[in-house]
Formats: C-alpha cells, sequence, structure tokens
C-alpha cells in the first residue's frame, strides 16, 4: 500500500501594518506566527505599536474559528475614554494636589456614585472607581492641534478646550474569569464559547463603567460637573463577526469609530477617526507600545534621570506617582514614538488623525499622604 504525505498544516495569515522605520521587536512578531499556528486561527492583524505580551502578542487583532480566552487576557474590557471637562483654571500644580485618591473605592457618599446607573455588572464592586497600576491613567488633557476642525467640532471640541482622558478595565473581575479558564483549560480554547462571551461582556461593560466613574470623581475634585464621553473604545476584547471571533488584544475597534490613541505622559495622544478594513482585523494601534520591559526601563531610567524630573516632562506637564518604580517603568523613553505609530496607520489607510491631546496632569498612583481613617466606609454593597 502506498503511502502518501500528510498535507501540510494550515496557519493564519499575518499582517504587520509598520514601515520599515518602525522598530518592531523580532519576540513580537514569533508571538504572532505562534498564534497563527493555533488551530482555527485565521488571520492575525499586527499593529505598530505591536510589543511582546505574556503568552500573546499585545497590539494585535487576531481572527480565528476558536475562541481562546487567553488571547483577550486578563483586563478584559481595559480601554480609553474621553470626557470633555470646563474649569476656571488650569495650574498643573494645584490641579495635581486635588486629584482624588483612584487607588481606593470612593465613599458611599460620594457624589460621582450618581452616574452608575441599574445594576454594577457581575454585581462586582471590588475595585470600582479605581485606575489600577500598570499603564494605567487617568489625565488631564488639553486639545492641542486640530487637524479636522469639522470632525473635531461634531464631537465638541475645539483647541484649547479641556478633556479628561481615562485608561483603565475591568480591574479583578477581568482576571477572575481568565483565571477560572486557565485552571481548567489553560491557554486552550474556550470548551463554552458562550458562557465565556456573557462573563466577557459583562467585564466590557465594568471596564466602561469603571471609566465613567473615574472621569465623575475627577470632575468633582477639580469643581467641575461630569460629563458623557465623546469617545470610549475598549481594545481588550473578543468580538464575533461573520461567524469568527475577532480576539483583540492592545488593539483598538477601527471600523468607523473615533479613537483615543495614548502616547505617554511626556507626549501628545492622537484622537483619530478610525476606518480600518478587514485585513487589519478592523482595527487599530492603542497606543505607542513599549520598546522597553519594565526591568530595563527601570535600570535604563534610574541612571539617567531623577525622580523629580520624571515628574515635570517635556510638554509642561504634572505626574501624580508615588510608587517611584512605576514612575521609572512608565517613563516616556520606554515607549515608541507615538508620531510614527500614527504615521504608519496613516500611510496604511487605517486612520485619520483629528486632533491631539496634551498632557497637563498625569495620574498614575496617589503620592504619599496623611492616611485615611481605616473604619470609613468604602465601595457600595
Amino acid at each position: 500500500m502506498s503511502q502518501h504525505p500528510s498535507p501540510p498544516v494550515e496557519t493564519a495569515t499575518v499582517t504587520v501594518f509598520a514601515s520599515p522605520a518602525s522598530w518592531i521587536e523580532s519576540d513580537a512578531l514569533a508571538q504572532c506566527h505562534q498564534v497563527a499556528a493555533l488551530d482555527g486561527m485565521k488571520h492575525v492583524a499586527a499593529m505598530p505599536d505591536l510589543h511582546p505580551g505574556k503568552g500573546a502578542p499585545i497590539g494585535a487583532a487576531m481572527t480565528s474559528a476558536t475562541l481562546y480566552p487567553f488571547l483577550v487576557g486578563s483586563d478584559i474590557g481595559c480601554g480609553i475614554a474621553v470626557f470633555p471637562i470646563k474649569l476656571k483654571r488650569t495650574d498643573p500644580e494645584k490641579l495635581a494636589a486635588r486629584f482624588p485618591d483612584l487607588d481606593r473605592t470612593p465613599d458611599d457618599d460620594d457624589p460621582a456614585w450618581d452616574v452608575v446607573e441599574g445594576d454594577i455588572p457581575a454585581g462586582h464592586t471590588e475595585g470600582l472607581g479605581t485606575v489600577g497600576r500598570g499603564n494605567h491613567f487617568v489625565e488631564l488633557a488639553r486639545i492641542g492641534t486640530v487637524f479636522e476642525p469639522e470632525h473635531a467640532n461634531r464631537l465638541g471640541l475645539a483647541a484649547g478646550d479641556l478633556v479628561l482622558v481615562v485608561h483603565s478595565g475591568s480591574r479583578g473581575l477581568g482576571e477572575r474569569i481568565l483565571r477560572a479558564h486557565t485552571e481548567a483549560h489553560g491557554a486552550g480554547p474556550a470548551s463554552d464559547p458562550a458562557a465565556y462571551l456573557a462573563m466577557h461582556d459583562d467585564a466590557v461593560r465594568w471596564g466602561s463603567l469603571n471609566r465613567r466613574l473615574m472621569a465623575a470623581r475627577v470632575a468633582h475634585a477639580l469643581g467641575a460637573q461630569p460629563t458623557e464621553p465623546v469617545v470610549d473604545q475598549c481594545h481588550n476584547l473578543v468580538e464575533v463577526r461573520d461567524g469568527d471571533y475577532l480576539h483583540r488584544k492592545g488593539a483598538a475597534p477601527g471600523d468607523g469609530v473615533d479613537v483615543l490613541i495614548a502616547g505617554t505622559r511626556g507626549t501628545p495622544s492622537y484622537l483619530v477617526a478610525a476606518h480600518a478594513g478587514p485585513d487589519a482585523g478592523y482595527s487599530v494601534a492603542h497606543g505607542a507600545g513599549r520598546k522597553m520591559s519594565r526591568g530595563d526601563a527601570l535600570r535604563r531610567g534610574r541612571a539617567k534621570h531623577t525622580v523629580e524630573e520624571l515628574r515635570r516632562t517635556p510638554v509642561g506637564s504634572l505626574v501624580v506617582c508615588g510608587d517611584r518604580q512605576l514612575l521609572f517603568e512608565e517613563a516616556p523613553t520606554a515607549y515608541k514614538r507615538i508620531e510614527q505609530v500614527i504615521s504608519d496607520l496613516v500611510e496604511h489607510g487605517l486612520a485619520t488623525p483629528v486632533a491631539t491631546t496634551v498632557p497637563v496632569v498625569t495620574y498614575k498612583t496617589a503620592d504619599p499622604g496623611p492616611r485615611r481613617d481605616p473604619r470609613r466606609k468604602r465601595g457600595r454593597s
């Protein structure tokens, strides 16, 4: 009996939306090809902010016939929202001192709770109204250059206007969902996609609510009224599209929506009109993307900068960050040039810049101060 050779194993296509001028780490590309070899995978679209993640690349949209929870990760629902805010004065020093402690859940009598309508998704109150660590932040920023005045005007924005930019996700809820899956199935596919998606959707809603609550907390603390977001796009999620699962890990939806693509605390961010198609997984970049590991950023930063130097940025803004290690890990030099990321998106026809936002105060984590009475109630039941 003659034996026929086995057909080659088909892998998904991988497309990198970055120019030769962009530096893409080889480990991140290797992760894209590892993902492409997964069962059921069809296409991997890598954004110009691509960098290695834990087990899967960050800055990628991955389309598959199979649902893989680990491709979304633990911070399900993480995203960036933009809220207009009106203030009479914009002294960075005074405003920085008035930021609330966003490491703590707001007290029961905090007026920010008024933005919560209906039930809290999944009934998960732990950590609600807090920012988290890593690259999460809440930033008071000013609209800088306006590239598309008509588009900005439709959003109610003009040069000089102030906005709150909030970057955070589902905190412990998303982590709990991923842990429950990995304890049973590791990095394998979801055994019950519908059940996972129901929990996932709760986490996505929770992340959006969390951003609203933090924006309201800051608005009240600065003497302003909370507003509705003009942009709120999640960049860690899975979407059912054309019968497939479109996983986004550090990639924002880019099919006809407005997206705030974060720079660093010392550079502008870019509000863009996104118009990405199927080759790009209907997605755009979510930020500048790391070019240094946290360890490298900490080591190099300590050799070049003092803590005080990192608290004041090249654009004249201030950074609220009581964690010195985090201050170095998240230094602007640890990230790629946001201008190059935006240029790559434009060059590939994925987005049109609308305006920049320039930091005034960036909150990372609270500065040490007088301890609050631990007996005071926090959160809502």
